[in-house]
């Protein structure tokens, strides 16, 4: 049995060069908090996905369609065109033409004329898609609930927020 082990000229085999350093690449010194933060960020946003899995699955609807759903809910009736959907899902014109269809055929959604655009259309929930997104939202409120006293929840919610912002800037 030969050893294959690649050794470059003027090297032993055990003796390897030093990884290159890359000036670009910046490594921040270790902080535990900071770790634990963003690690407990990870598991929140997998169990996250996991519970609007479950839940859209229990109503015959996909993720995306849920999230359309949470987002138009958001929107407090105002509604919001087809393409600052697609902006905020990341969907392609065809997926994006694709989910409202779904959602229209379902009853969940309908399309209005915009008001502001006699061009453009807007999407509003309709009572259906608004029970859904009741239901949908409820595991998160009691989650909430559960677990942020009441006193800290505008604090969280701005936390959420300013991530959000400065994950935001740096996408």
């Amino acid at each position: 049995m030969s050893d294959t082990t690649p050794v470059l000229p003027g090297r032993r085999a055990t003796e390897l060069p030093p990884a290159p350093a890359s000036p670009d690449v910046l490594v921040p010194a270790s902080d535990a908090e900071l770790d634990r933060l963003v690690d407990a960020f990870r598991r929140f946003q997998a169990r996250h996905t996991q519970a609007l899995d479950r839940a859209s699955a229990a109503r015959d609807l996909g993720p995306t369609d849920a999230r359309l759903v949470f987002h138009l809910a958001a929107a407090d009736g105002e509604g919001m065109t087809p393409k600052d959907a697609r902006a905020f899902l990341q969907l392609s014109t065809g997926a994006m033409t694709s989910l409202i269809d779904r959602l229209e055929q379902r009853g969940h959604l309908e399309r209005r004329p915009n008001p502001n655009d006699r061009r453009s259309i807007l999407l509003h929930l309709t009572p259906s898609g608004a029970g859904i997104a009741e239901e949908l939202s409820a595991p998160w409120r009691t989650a909430f609930a559960d677990a942020v006293a009441p006193a800290a929840r505008t604090a969280l919610a701005e936390v959420f927020e300013q991530v959000g912002d400065a994950l935001a800037h740096r996408a």
